[in-house]
């Protein structure tokens, strides 16, 4: 009796066991073998990823360098006196264009015009005894022959008229440096210009050559725009200028007008520090966009290529192994593509390799796609613009 209860505990123990690893086994298991793979609650499949999709298309694109550059003047010009006096006028508002040869500033002039007269007057005095002189020379000259004077005298004599001669070149010279002088004391307009801020005003004494200048002239038109290129490509560069001008556009934060101008300068030595070459390009600038010291985007033109083959920048995803696509396939679901991205040109890329013109591509929704996945457009087909 006791050994059928035992065999009755047992009998009701296993079949416990069995009926708890029945209730833990899984329903379905997701595989190949198995056809409820990648289905929901109940057996459902899973529902499509939603996403955006783009079109490879070809078509022209442009071959640029794109770099950050600064404006400067193409001419600088910081004025200062070259003779010490008291400022008697400005002739000109702080920020105005200036004419080359334009009176700028005025000096004093009362003590250079004595110093020319000074000058003047000396030169007169030298004239007459240079010329006294000379008279004395030629008499004692004749006294000599007729055997009165002596070979001594006669020397002497000629020896005073070149000394005064000399001094006499002196004086001429010193009466042409106090003209100068004097025309220091009117400031002109080396080029012309816009001027800056003015540092002096009437009244103030002016030293010459003062370390702070009164005023800078900046000439706008033309004017350049400096930036630097990566030595990689300054041979391409250096390439298309040998053919021609090189187009050059400076697009100024805030204004989606770009100035137009032309490479005119290529350093001579790569920077080792940066790797990089400094490169500058000349505007006309005649609506005065560009302005000194500016911040400026600049895109370089090199040249144009007719047929490539183009796909939305933000199709491109970077893994592992490099950048890929996800693929949109006729029956909806998405294939995984390597490619090869050649340039970027704004928000499109130039595919090297990997696609082929009018294949479509996932442009959004990537988080949620495994290769194979299922997808639904979640809005129209964008497509690149030809």
């Amino acid at each position: 009796m006791t050994a059928c209860r035992t065999r009755a505990a047992l009998a009701l123990t296993c079949a416990g066991i069995a009926v708890a690893f029945a209730a833990c086994t899984p329903a379905s298991t997701s595989g190949p073998d198995n056809p409820g793979a990648g289905r929901g609650r109940g057996g459902a499949a899973a529902p499509p990823v939603p996403v955006t999709v783009g079109e490879v298309a070809h078509k022209a694109m442009p071959l640029e360098v794109r770099a950050i550059g600064s404006v400067e003047p193409s001419l600088s010009v910081a004025i200062r006196a070259q003779v010490t006096g008291v400022l008697t006028s400005v002739n000109f508002t702080e920020g105005d264009d200036v004419s080359e040869g334009q009176v700028l500033f005025a000096l004093d002039p009362r003590p250079l015009e004595s110093a020319v007269k000074q000058a003047e007057a000396n030169l007169q005095r030298d004239i007459a005894q240079v010329a006294n002189a000379r008279e004395q020379a030629k008499r004692i000259g004749e006294l000599a022959q007729r055997g009165i004077a002596t070979r001594e005298q006669v020397d002497t004599s000629r020896a005073t008229v070149a000394a005064l001669e000399g001094t006499l070149g002196a004086d001429e010279a010193a009466v042409e440096n106090a003209r100068v002088q004097l025309e220091y004391a009117t400031i002109k307009a080396p080029t012309a210009g816009r001027t800056g801020a003015l540092i002096v005003h009437p009244g103030n004494l002016i030293r010459a050559n003062d370390m702070t200048p009164l005023v800078v002239i900046n000439q706008l038109t033309p004017i350049r725009v400096v930036f630097a290129v990566p030595e990689a490509q300054l041979a391409t560069v250096k390439r298309y200028m040998a053919e021609g001008d090189v187009p050059v556009d400076a697009v100024v934060p805030n204004d989606p007008k770009p100035a137009a101008g032309r490479i005119t300068f290529i350093d001579n030595s790569v920077d080792q520090t940066t790797g990089t070459i400094k490169v500058k390009g000349t505007f006309l600038n005649t609506d005065r966009r560009l302005w000194p010291g500016q911040y400026v985007n600049v895109v370089v033109k090199l040249a144009t290529d007719p047929n490539a083959l183009v796909v939305e920048t933000v199709a491109i995803q970077t893994g592992p192994e490099g950048s890929y696509v996800y693929i949109v396939k006729p029956d909806q679901t998405v294939e995984f593509r390597p490619v090869q991205v050649g340039r970027v040109v704004g928000t499109e890329s130039i595919v090297a390799s990997g696609l082929s013109a009018g294949e479509m591509v996932v442009t959004d929704g990537h988080l949620r796609l495994v290769p194979g996945s299922r997808i639904a457009r979640k809005e129209s087909l964008t497509r690149v613009s030809p």
